[in-house]
């Protein structure tokens, strides 16, 4: 995956920003207010995945400046600007530490939760641990839906959340590891499929 961003005014990407023309920050806040996130660093953005802050700008608005980092998500040509101040409320967080990866490891290796109840509302907490950018949450979903993804029974809704959830942990896994997104693939769904032939 290629983070090799800079942004320009020529970017066809989209750009999520609800503010005005912005300038490279100088002193707009203390650096206090940025949670020691700096220029260049990989992030995960909740709902969006993995990204890199390619620059920290300044904004003024309603005549209080205030500060914002650009995140440009390589996956979506997407861009956006996240206040400096409220970056760990937002749930935005650095890349996964190794143990952590190891740990979900652990998790696709168990057997599958089986959810029961209403569809619509198991399909919605699917997606809140899928948007909440925990990366445990999301390889939970992706154990508990992988026994289904090969079935011709899946429904699109089912189908289209496996693939989500697959995408967020192969992109975040492939930088943590060192392997490209398809080696990380193949890695998280083979500790599936050993649980799986286990069981059977």
């Amino acid at each position: 995956m290629n983070f090799d961003y800079q942004p320009s005014a020529n970017h066809s990407g989209h750009t999520q920003s609800a503010a005005p023309a912005a300038h490279q920050a100088d002193g707009c806040q203390s650096n206090k207010a940025r949670f020691g996130f700096k220029t260049t660093d990989l992030i995960v953005y909740p709902a969006h995945g993995v990204g890199q802050i390619v620059a920290i700008e300044e904004q003024t608005v309603a005549g209080a400046c205030l500060e914002f980092f650009v995140v440009y998500f390589e996956k979506s040509k997407m861009t956006l600007r996240v206040p400096t101040s409220r970056a760990a409320k937002t749930g935005m967080r650095r890349l996964s530490e190794p143990g952590t990866v190891q740990h979900v490891r652990r998790i696709l290796g168990q057997p599958p939760h089986k959810a029961r109840g209403n569809w619509s509302r198991i399909a919605h907490e699917y997606e809140s641990k899928i948007n909440s950018g925990d990366i445990v949450a999301i390889a939970e979903v992706m154990r508990d839906l992988h026994r289904r993804a090969a079935s011709p029974d899946q429904n699109y809704a089912e189908r289209q959340l496996y693939t989500t959830a697959v995408d967020r942990l192969s992109e975040e896994l492939a930088l943590v590891s060192g392997m490209t997104e398809q080696e990380a693939v193949k890695e998280l769904e083979s500790l599936i499929v050993i649980e799986v032939k286990r069981s059977a």
